[in-house]
């Protein structure tokens, strides 16, 4: 495997995950609002992102994506997301890299920072990126490359790379000139599609004896 010089992650999926029980108390309560209920199979697909663009899904099921999205955030608390998130076993893979690490996350501010600071991991990155529509959303290579910028990694021949558990991720990595290593968290005949990548793992275990970061 080739060594990098920095590291980029993706953190809803990749590093961490939610207890599912918060996910359907989650939709159940949107669900009650919008007055439509969501399966728990629904649920799964929105919140994991599985299949690709969650709007287009919604707009399939013919929920109001704007709608949906402002009900979805009224209703999330900060501070029972983070008691109810989870590292994944092989996530302290990160604390062991050696260079700069980032990361970058469709997950709003308000959301993780109490997740990085309950889980005690704000000190394994040197930079937080969080997606929003003035920076951009993954697969766009803006927040990839406002991260890069920040560990001072530029287009100035570093190699570089970033791992994620979606599409977008492996997008916002190739369309910011990066390697992408996916991470699959999810049977792909759940997920309802096959994600390539440069690298394609199940666990950061894997990744195990090979250099982290280039000298």
């Amino acid at each position: 495997m080739v060594s990098y010089d920095f590291w980029l992650l993706d953190l809803d999926g990749t590093l961490v995950d939610i207890e599912p029980d918060y996910v359907g108390g989650v939709f159940e309560e949107v669900g009650d609002r919008l007055g439509r209920e969501f399966t728990d199979r629904e649920a799964e697909i929105i919140w994991h992102g599985l299949g690709g663009s969650r709007d287009e899904q919604l707009r399939e099921w013919g929920v109001d994506v704007e709608e949906f999205w402002t009900v979805f955030h009224d209703v999330e608390d900060a501070q029972a997301r983070a008691e109810h998130t989870y590292l994944y076993d092989d996530a302290d893979f990160v604390a062991d890299l050696d260079g700069p690490v980032g990361l970058v996350t469709h997950c709003q501010r308000y959301l993780t920072d109490p997740v990085l600071d309950r889980l005690d991991i704000r000190d394994w990155f040197d930079t937080v990126v969080c997606c929003t529509e003035d920076i951009g959303w993954k697969p766009d290579p803006a927040p990839v490359e406002l991260a890069m910028e920040d560990l001072g990694m530029g287009y100035n021949g570093h190699a570089g790379v970033l791992a994620g558990d979606g599409p977008h991720d492996i997008g916002a990595a190739w369309n910011a000139g990066l390697d992408g290593i996916h991470v699959e968290r999810h049977d792909p005949h759940r997920r309802g599609q096959c994600v390539l990548g440069d690298r394609r793992i199940e666990s950061f275990a894997e990744l195990g004896g090979e250099s982290p970061a280039g000298d």
